[in-house]
């Protein structure tokens, strides 16, 4: 342990004793990005002194000069830095703390801590040892303390005790109540660095009116969608209805609660690649640096050489902007000392093997089951499809796909009965994109809506069928769709099969990025985050629950909306959707976003992909035995919800404790009438009020903030980052027969792929994006991991959870068996890409594999 901290010394008649604590603090200035023990000790002096206070809070003896809370302890001071705990993360200290303690004071529940440092610092724990007859008390903090001045009262921390509202002490209870009310804020002003407001706000903030508006998206029919955490930041003069926004060299000065905000180190891993995508300082020296077709890869041996060579940016103007932009602690990490070539970039997975596997018809359709993006394909449940969209609005929008274009690839069978043998299955990405193709079109992309029909073989892999691409009718929406059909070729018409699956791939692409990526996770786990914190107490099960899976997501969507998602972000620039990508999000959320469906096993049966079977696993089978993320992540789901099922209970002993749980049933309120409040009538809500809804509300919070979100993410370097497998971007139509395009097709097909999918600056933004994207962090922390070991006092909690762990560690074993079974051809195809995207832990770094805790990057 931490040698002789402790010493108890009785005086005063027998009557008070010393117990002496820890507290393990990081000081502001250690945010130094390069070294963070450089220089700390020296700077030690100015720390000291009685600066800090704090005093312990009983929760068994109340004081009626405390307004009848719980009884005060004297004042306590920082005394020495302790030099012997050899634990601490690089830039926390040690400090010891001595209070008096009366032998009637009862358990220290509770302690207050006043800062009258100048500045704040992060309190990470205090921890009491032996404290007369309690033994170690342990409090987590992980908070930053600003000074007094910034605060009416001072702040209060509780031990890591575990207490429904109405088991709450009653000394206690009024500290439990203030705090809430402190986080929740007044809802009015501008909010500061150092407030902890959590509150609500639409997206009101992704345009600059009048020259590149957007609309608010939240709190309208039109528009509905999940809500954001609140900055206060002023309208704009020109539009009351759209809040100003930051400059973009500010970005990271974008309101957060303080505790949302990366810690030191993701904020140093984040700048070392964040840096690569500021677009507004990139840009024109890419510009400056390219060859005589400034916005054309001629080969895809020109692409490669972005990986092989780099790109050098020999324009001091830009350094120069650089320094003048950035702020100066940031500079040690973008003048990095490792010499590494600014924007050169890792080699992708996908080409790491084979330079040309990604162009095969299996690979194609392995990746929609072990891919970037596999949560959109569907079981084929008729013949030709048909669509959903409104025929009075958009006409006929049925698929002109017939059986002559597929019967002789069914090996042997008719449409009927593969039909039957449910071995058809549909990429369709044509009902989301239509309604908005004509104004897609119009931004200067060339963009189709394409329906991808596919066989399961005999051996398991899926077979591409044929590839319907379709434009909206030149004469209107009414007059329903005009669409083109393609089947594998030869010569030619290999070419053009090659150029239908890249259009496909840009639709992908998109649904990839705007609907499953941002929408289903980063954007609609938000509104949980901020509820959590205004409604449940740090001492509340479910707070310790879900806390975890909560780390850095507000911080990362706001970052989001400052440089990816605003209008002319990252992704507008380098996604075909263009400035109605989010827009389109919101149709999305509108028509088909459902709290109960983000379950993973509700998912997979509503696509048709796992059907209800008593004979299977967990009582669902699936329809295509090797399909690696459903085989995966229903395994983490499984384990999730056995973690949850084993930790509820705990607390909640019958139905009734949780219909008589004030927070909880305010917390969900919240989470219905304002978070996801356009969608607050939907019947399909969890009403709240037996355990099992409780548990499997926080399994699919848990399984979307974790696992979902690693399995869309985490990949896309590997997967996307060599750009013709995942191109984001069409700029022309696909060739006619008989024009000059054909014939330049049939002599130079690969310039033709080329110049019709993302061009080369596009390409560059965009790989910088996802590579900052896939990258975890060295601080992360993963699923079946926490940050503390002390993060509850009740060791059913901690065994459950180590349980948890346990199971954890199984499934990546099975998975890493499964990767070796030659048997399984779609764990890692013909690019020869082992399927890793739901293996539980990782380094650091761009690895494609691992499920941080939380949607943190």
């Amino acid at each position: 342990m931490i040698g002789d901290l402790v010493d108890l010394l009785t005086g005063g008649g027998g009557n008070a004793a010393k117990v002496k604590g820890t507290v393990v603090l990081m000081k502001k200035n250690v945010l130094d990005f390069n070294d963070f023990n450089a220089s700390f000790l020296d700077r030690l002096h100015e720390f000291l002194g009685n600066k800090v206070t704090l005093r312990l809070i009983s929760s068994d003896v109340t004081d009626p000069e405390n307004g009848s809370n719980g009884k005060l302890g004297k004042a306590a001071h920082l005394e020495d830095w302790i030099t012997t705990i050899i634990s601490l993360t690089a830039g926390e200290s040690a400090f010891k703390v001595t209070f008096d303690y009366d032998q009637d004071f009862g358990y220290p529940g509770a302690f207050l801590i006043r800062n009258s440092h100048f500045s704040e610092f992060y309190l990470k724990s205090l921890t009491l040892e032996d404290v007369p007859g309690h033994g170690r008390v342990h409090y987590i903090c992980n908070s930053w303390v600003y000074p007094a001045k910034n605060y009416t009262k001072d702040r209060v921390f509780f031990s890591n005790k575990t207490y429904l509202p109405h088991e709450t002490p009653q000394p206690l209870l009024k500290y439990r109540e203030e705090e809430l009310v402190s986080l929740r804020g007044t809802g009015e002003g501008e909010l500061k660095e150092w407030d902890r407001v959590y509150d609500y706000a639409y997206y009101n903030d992704l345009g600059v009116p009048p020259k590149n508006p957007r609309p608010v998206l939240g709190g309208s029919q039109e528009y509905p969608y999940p809500r954001r955490g609140r900055t206060g930041r002023k309208p704009t003069a020109e539009d009351p209805e759209t809040e100003s926004r930051l400059p973009v060299t500010s970005s990271l000065d974008i309101y957060v609660p303080r505790d949302e905000r990366f810690g030191h180190l993701k904020m140093s891993d984040f700048l070392a690649y964040a840096l690569k995508a500021i677009a507004q300082i990139i840009q024109p020296a890419l510009e400056s640096v390219f060859d005589e077709t400034p916005k054309e890869f001629d080969s895809f041996e020109d692409v490669l050489k972005i990986y092989e060579e780099g790109i050098d940016l020999p324009n001091q103007d830009l350094i120069n902007s650089i320094v003048k932009n950035i702020p100066l602690e940031m500079l040690k990490e973008i003048f990095r000392t490792d010499g590494q070539k600014f924007l050169k970039y890792p080699v992708p997975q996908v080409i790491k093997e084979d330079k040309t596997a990604w162009r095969t018809d299996e690979e194609f359709a392995r990746e929609m089951l072990a891919g970037l993006n596999p949560v959109v394909i569907k079981l084929l449940q008729e013949f030709p499809p048909k669509s959903k969209l409104d025929s009075q609005t958009y006409g006929d929008q049925n698929s002109t796909i017939t059986k002559s274009h597929i019967e002789q690839n069914l090996d042997g069978l008719t449409v009927e009965e593969a039909l039957e043998k449910e071995r058809l299955f549909i990429l369709d990405h044509h009902d989301t994109l239509m309604p908005y193709l004509g104004r897609i079109n119009t931004t200067g992309n060339k963009v189709y809506a394409s329906r991808t029909l596919l066989f399961l073989k005999d051996d398991g892999t899926l077979k591409p069928l044929v590839i319907e691409l379709s434009l909206p009718h030149p004469d209107g929406d009414s007059f329903g769709a005009v669409s083109e059909v393609y089947t594998p070729g030869e010569g030619v018409y290999d070419s053009l099969w090659q150029l239908a699956k890249a259009y496909v791939g840009v639709n992908d692409s998109g649904n990839h990025q705007l609907i499953s990526h941002w929408l289903q996770t980063h954007a609609s786990i938000e509104p949980f985050v901020i509820a959590t914190n205004r409604q449940l107490s740090v001492l509340h099960p479910v707070f310790k629950l879900l806390e975890p899976h909560y780390r850095d997501t507000m911080n990362i969507n706001a970052l989001a909306r400052q440089i990816l998602i605003n209008g002319g972000g990252i992704f507008e620039i380098t996604v075909f959707p263009s400035k109605y990508a989010m827009e389109m999000s919101s149709f999305i959320y509108k028509n088909h976003w459902t709290f109960p469906d983000q379950a993973l096993p509700a998912e997979l049966k509503k696509r048709g992909m796992a059907v209800e079977d008593p004979e299977a696993s967990h009582g669902l089978r699936l329809r295509i035995e090797d399909y690696p993320y459903a085989v995966d992540g229903l395994e983490v789901w499984y384990a999730i919800e056995s973690w949850v099922q084993d930790y509820i209970p705990l607390y909640y002993k019958t139905d009734e404790d949780v219909q008589n749980d004030t927070e909880l049933q305010a917390w969900w309120e919240e989470v219905r009438e304002e978070g996801h409040g356009d969608k607050k009538s939907e019947p399909w809500w969890p009403k709240m009020q037996t355990r099992k809804e409780l548990i499997d509300s926080c399994t699919i919070i848990i399984w979307v903030a974790s696992a979902l979100h690693a399995a869309v993410n985490f990949g896309q370097y590997p997967i996307a980052g060599y750009l013709p497998n995942r191109p984001t971007i069409s700029r022309q139509f696909m060739p006619k027969e008989n024009t000059p395009e054909f014939e330049e097709l049939e002599k130079n097909p690969e310039k033709v792929f080329l110049k019709t999918i993302t061009a080369q600056l596009q390409t560059l933004l965009g790989i910088s994006l996802i590579e900052i994207l896939s990258t975890h962090s060295s601080d992360e922390v993963y699923l079946g991991q926490r940050d503390s070991k002390e993060w509850a006092a009740e060791k059913e909690a901690l065994e459950a959870f180590e349980k948890f762990g346990e199971k954890v560690k199984e499934i990546e074993k099975k998975i890493d068996e499964r990767n070796e079974d030659e048997n399984l051809k779609n764990r890692t195809g013909p690019v020869k890409m082992p399927y890793t995207s739901l293996f539980p832990t990782s380094e650091g770094g761009v690895t494609g594999r691992g499920i941080p805790n939380s949607v943190s990057i």
